[in-house]
């Protein structure tokens, strides 16, 4: 069992999709940890694996050295810190605060300047990979906030991803992770109209796949969400609605700093599309849904037969 020189003591808050897999694997490197979550039935199997119950954020604030939080939006962050019997009401001069949700990052600083006042330190570190990384501890995690802080949690990080960079000051973490999303957004209308293109043009796409994945083409999306879109796997390793969430934010952002980003207000319009239909808690390829849709197609439908009658012409005109 691999251990670290660092606190062991480790509040932990959110056990969604990508946050049970990382409190796994401080559990598994024998950290103690103590956790609260809105639904202690999401929080079984870690309690299963050592993990103690907590009845409340403040609770578990004052157990830990290190409090992480991986929530879903900002008003749930707002809530586990700020609220009667949040993380904040029990925050002791030492004490690190890590909150890995993609939230507003003016909130970021704000729970910086609250942490200061008690003597504790903060550090917002959004994440990306989504389940795939959570579970395989490859997230690349984007830090914001104080290095000596950086310094100390460092070894709880590695556990977790294995791209660690610090950005800068509070709130640079989600500046990151917003102009992450950003790329995100628009690659991946790029990859379902490949698909959509590709298969009206009869093309084997799995073989399609093969050859672009290669080339100068290749991301991310493609490795990894394009193979779930043709298996019509739409199950979440990141929530449509939070991704919803995430280009909100980056779009208040933009307009805030007087930017423009057309393509990242198409994207998001698509993806309030898919979460008008329904598809709020599938996972982010369930953009193809909308794209099909517009295009009144399906990737899995008989592709038509092409149209063999002769040749007619209208000489009315």
């Amino acid at each position: 069992m691999k251990r670290h020189n660092c606190p062991t003591n480790i509040g932990w808050i959110g056990t969604g999709v990508m946050g049970t897999s990382m409190c796994s694997h401080l559990l598994a490197n024998g950290h103690k940890v103590v956790l609260f979550t809105r639904t202690k039935a999401k929080a079984q199997g870690l309690i299963e694996r050592g993990a103690r119950w907590a009845d409340s954020p403040r609770a578990v604030a004052e157990q830990a050295e290190v409090l992480v939080t991986m929530v879903g939006f900002p008003q749930d962050v707002r809530d586990v810190y700020c609220g009667p019997d949040g993380i904040l009401a029990g925050t002791r001069s030492g004490m690190i605060l890590v909150d890995m949700t993609t939230t507003d990052p003016s909130l970021s600083q704000e729970i910086a300047a609250a942490a200061q006042a008690r003597g504790a330190m903060s550090l917002d570190a959004p994440v990306s990979g989504g389940d795939v990384g959570a579970r395989q501890a490859t997230l690349s995690i984007m830090v914001g906030g104080d290095q000596a802080a950086l310094d100390r949690v460092m070894p709880l990080f590695m556990l977790m991803g294995n791209k660690i960079r610090h950005q800068g000051g509070p709130g640079a973490g989600q500046h990151t992770k917003l102009s992450n999303q950003i790329v995100i957004a628009s690659t991946m209308i790029g990859v379902c109209e490949s698909l959509l293109y590709g298969y009206q043009a009869g093309l084997d796409l799995p073989r399609m796949l093969e050859s672009v994945r290669g080339g100068a083409a290749a991301c991310w999306t493609l490795d990894h969400l394009a193979p779930r879109m043709l298996a019509r796997d739409f199950d979440p390793g990141f929530f449509v609605e939070h991704f919803v969430k995430d280009m909100g934010i980056a779009l208040e952002e933009s307009r805030r700093m007087g930017l423009d980003l057309p393509g990242l207000a198409l994207s998001h319009r698509l993806y309030q599309s898919v979460q008008a239909q329904g598809h709020g808690r599938c996972g982010t390829q369930a953009l193809l849904l909308a794209l099909e849709n517009l295009s009144n197609t399906t990737l899995h439908a008989p592709l038509p037969e092409p149209d063999k009658s002769p040749l007619s012409f209208d000489t009315s005109a």
